[in-house]
């Protein structure tokens, strides 16, 4: 299944509105009317995805001085395709002068078998702000996953914040302790923009501030619960 969905946003006589929603299964974009500060979207899966052989894109516009929430409703589940093809899920956000995105998806879980490739690049104005989370679950209760691959780039008024790229799903380097150390769950919280937060660590926790702006926070937990409790 190839799916390319598309959201835009815009400030307009003090609120945030969305202009544009384009959904395309299995991606369903679901905007929450009378909300207030920030437009608020929904991410909600119309069918199961992402399956061996999907291809989705999803295209997110913020225009000047507007805020989005783009939130997931449930776990992302990536499952294998009956001829082992893979599956890749992209998500491009550009963010006007003033604007800010906070994308937020819920967990996504690594099936035995599964291979698939998840990237997000962001665009952003050099005053725009954006916070976005990622949590990963090695495979379901008792079963080892397949191949995940995540890749993050971030560029901030044309200068590069962050690009990032990690693998999971091979058994001796997720065990290794420069790597994973056998942890079930990765989360990660990314925030570029806003009041700089200082360098600080605690147990399976690390938050490391970047070299051209704003701060990445990386946690190791058995559950997805905890590593999220650690961010």
């Amino acid at each position: 299944m190839k799916a390319d969905a598309y959201l835009s946003v815009e400030h307009r006589a003090g609120r945030d509105v969305v202009c544009e929603l384009r959904s395309a299964a299995p991606l369903t974009l679901l905007p929450v009317r009378g909300a207030t500060g920030p437009a608020v979207v929904h991410l909600v899966s119309s069918a199961a995805h992402p399956l061996g052989g999907d291809e989705v894109t999803l295209t997110v516009s913020v225009g000047p001085g507007a805020a989005l929430r783009l939130a997931g409703v449930a776990a992302t589940v990536a499952l294998p395709g009956p001829h082992g093809t893979p599956s890749s899920a992209a998500v491009r956000l550009e963010v006007a002068a003033g604007g800010s995105v906070a994308y937020l998806p819920e967990p996504t879980v690594v099936t035995a078998r599964a291979r698939h490739t998840a990237s997000l690049r962001a665009d952003l104005a050099a005053d725009a702000c954006l916070h976005s989370r990622e949590v990963l679950v090695l495979g379901r209760a008792g079963e080892r996953p397949g191949v995940l691959t995540t890749a993050t780039t971030v560029v901030r008024g044309g200068v590069p914040v962050l690009r990032q790229r990690l693998t999971v799903g091979d058994p001796d380097l997720d065990a290794s302790v420069a790597y994973l150390a056998g942890k079930r769950v990765l989360a990660t919280d990314l925030r570029v923009g806003g009041d700089p937060c200082p360098p600080a660590s605690g147990e399976w926790w690390s938050r490391t501030p970047l070299a051209a702006g704003g701060t990445l926070t990386t946690a190791l937990a058995d559950d997805a619960v905890t590593a999220q409790r650690r961010l």
